[in-house]
C-alpha cells in the first residue's frame, strides 16, 4: 500500500483527501494543529491512517514527527501540500501586514520547507507531489492581493520542480480549483453569514469533488504527469476587466 503524506488534513480538501485516500487503499500521514480532530478522524479511519499533530510551520515540531513515523507510515510516496489559507479582502492600500506575512509563511513557506524535507525521499521512492494551488493564482481580483500572489508562487513552483526533477520519475501536479465550500471563507471573512452568502445559489464545488480529482491524479499511471489542473464550479467563470471611469 502506498503512503501519501497529507498537511492540512484536519478540515476541508486535506480531511476529505484522508477519506478518500484511505478508502482507495491508501496508509495516510495527516498533519494538523487541531488534535481533537485528528484524533476524531483516526477514530473513523482506523489503522491506514496516522495523525501527526504540528502547525505546518514549526520546522522542528514537522521533523520531529517525521522521524518518528512508524511502519509502515515512514515511506512517503505522495505528498499533498493542502495546508494554506485566506486572510482578509481589503485592497492592498488597507490590508494588515500581519495577514500578508501570516499567508506567505503558511501558502509558500511551510509549502516550501514541507517539500524540501520529503524530496530526497520521494526522488527514492519515485513518488509524486500534488500542490494546492487556486484559480487565483490565474485570475486577478480585488482584494486578492497577498493570497492570489502566494497561489501563484504554488503554480511557478509545482512547474519549476517538473524541470528540476525531470529523470527521476517524481510526478508534480498543481491543482488550481475555484470556489469550493469548505471553511475557507469563514476563516478569509470570520462570518459564518458572509460565508453563507459567498456560495448562495452557486452550486460549489465540494471539498470531496477536489478530493477525487487529486486521487485521480495520484493514481495515473507512473510514466503519465498532469502538469496543471483547474477547476471550477459550472456557475463561475471569469470577470470582466476592471474599467475605473473619472469624473
Amino acid at each position: 500500500m502506498p503512503t501519501a503524506f497529507i498537511t492540512g488534513a484536519t478540515a476541508g480538501i486535506g480531511e476529505a483527501c484522508a477519506r478518500a485516500f484511505v478508502g482507495a487503499g491508501w496508509h495516510v500521514v495527516g498533519t494538523g494543529r487541531r488534535a481533537d480532530r485528528l484524533a476524531a478522524l483516526s477514530a473513523e479511519l482506523g489503522e491506514a491512517f496516522h495523525a501527526a499533530e504540528f502547525d505546518v510551520r514549526d520546522e522542528a515540531a514537522r521533523d520531529a514527527a517525521i522521524d518518528a513515523l512508524p511502519e509502515p507510515f515512514d515511506g512517503i510516496d505522495l505528498l499533498i501540500n493542502n495546508a494554506g489559507l485566506a486572510l482578509g479582502l481589503e485592497p492592498a492600500q488597507q490590508a494588515s501586514l500581519s495577514n500578508w506575512t501570516t499567508m506567505i509563511e503558511t501558502n509558500i513557506g511551510a509549502l516550501v520547507s514541507v517539500t524540501h524535507r520529503l524530496l530526497p525521499m520521494l526522488v527514492e521512492r519515485r513518488g509524486a507531489i500534488i500542490n494546492l494551488s487556486s484559480v487565483a493564482a490565474n485570475y486577478p481580483y480585488p482584494g486578492g492581493n497577498v493570497y492570489g500572489a502566494t497561489k501563484a508562487f504554488v503554480r511557478q513552483f509545482s512547474l519549476n520542480l517538473r524541470s528540476d526533477l525531470i529523470g527521476t520519475g517524481v510526478r508534480v501536479c498543481s491543482i488550481e480549483p475555484g470556489m469550493v465550500e469548505t471553511e475557507f471563507t469563514l476563516v478569509r471573512t470570520g462570518s459564518q453569514e458572509t460565508s453563507d452568502k459567498v456560495y448562495a445559489g452557486v452550486n460549489p464545488m465540494t471539498a470531496e469533488d477536489i478530493a477525487r480529482t487529486m486521487l485521480w491524479v495520484a493514481e495515473q499511471p507512473p510514466h503519465l504527469n498532469i502538469n496543471s489542473l483547474e477547476l471550477m464550479p459550472v456557475n463561475q467563470a471569469w470577470s470582466p476587466f476592471l474599467v475605473h471611469r473619472e469624473g
